[in-house]
């Protein structure tokens, strides 16, 4: 079901879709590839609002830094320096992130329109990046489809095709607040990670991944989750054919639970420390499944690459549940 929720400055109509299944009702606009909205239960079946987002256009035109709920690309989270070196060749970007690129530019894939068509439970957004878009080489056909599993389950897959070698990186931007309001600090997080990547002052990656192990990055048993977290955790299971899980998260006082499935190697835990107004900081946990940041720097890092004759494929799925 769709309907139209609001024009841009030029007049082009944004539509949201909502998708309901299993007691689970998402909404999705075309403008952004934003998740809106998820809807789930708590222990009592009350539902409740999960994810942070605003109730019209005009907040997420207005407030476009916190990414909320977006489709994230051409290369989610940061590019250092703002230019990556390819095949000899040094491509520069626009940076919007001090001196880096983030999340694809100032007019990044979460700032585009969509074309969107119904699919069987679900909707699929596809569009065309040009060549030179926001720096990024090659001519890039790109979709997400968002569907909704027979459990309620939103599934999240990703697919695209280039006409000429580039860099690829794609992610959704939701904030997670399973209590419905207040904070999300509270919330226990587990994630199947036994390392993550230091970051120097700009949270670009500085030096080697490191052990979790004593320090307050392991969450390999699950844990209240605090402040100060804007970093990639390296995932044990490494990158994947199918989605395989690797993070659960639970408030304890609405029972409700989050479970995170993947077929990406990274995990960025984002606290939302300076998620700026109208939000107050650690009103939402962002887990934005994803290949590690400046991995064009990082050739031991996995690669983003996409080439002519290759199709880029990731798949998230975000689960939901309750526990007593």
């Amino acid at each position: 079901m769709s309907e139209v929720c609001g024009t841009l400055s030029d007049g082009t109509p944004v539509h949201r879709w909502t998708l309901e299944r299993a007691g689970v009702r998402v909404r999705v606009l075309s403008y952004g590839g934003i998740v809106q909205s998820v809807r789930i239960p708590d222990r009592g079946g009350q539902p409740a609002e999960v994810v942070l987002g605003f109730q019209d256009l005009d907040g997420y035109l207005r407030h476009p830094e916190p990414f909320l709920g977006a489709l994230i690309g051409r290369y989610a989270n940061r590019i250092a320096g703002a230019r990556f070196p390819l095949d000899g060749r040094t491509y520069a970007l626009e940076p919007n992130d001090g001196p880096n690129s983030l999340h694809g530019g100032a007019l990044g894939f979460d700032k585009r329109m969509w074309d969107v068509e119904p699919v069987e439970h679900g909707v699929r957004l596809s569009r065309v990046s040009p060549h030179g878009e926001e720096g990024f080489p090659g001519r890039l056909e790109v979709s997400a489809t968002y569907t909704l599993d027979a459990d309620g389950a939103l599934r999240i897959a990703y697919e695209a095709v280039t006409d000429a070698p580039t860099l690829v990186n794609l992610t959704n931007h939701s904030y997670w607040n399973l209590a419905g309001s207040g904070q999300a600090e509270g919330h226990e997080l587990r994630i199947a990670a036994s390392r993550f990547t230091p970051v120097d002052l700009d949270l670009i990656p500085a030096g080697e991944p490191e052990d979790v192990e004593g320090t307050r990055f392991d969450f390999r048993t699950a844990r209240k989750t605090g402040s100060g977290y804007d970093h990639n955790f390296v995932l044990d299971k490494g990158v994947t054919a199918a989605p395989v899980e690797i993070a659960e998260l639970h408030d304890p006082a609405s029972g409700r639970v989050l479970t995170v499935a993947t077929t990406e190697p990274g995990l960025q835990l984002y606290t939302a420390d300076h998620i700026g107004e109208p939000f107050t900081p650690g009103a939402g946990i962002a887990l934005e499944t994803q290949h590690f940041p400046d991995s064009p720097h990082r050739p031991e890092f996995p690669s983003t690459e996409l080439r002519p004759g290759e199709v880029y494929h990731s798949e998230t799925v975000y689960g939901f549940g309750v526990r007593g």
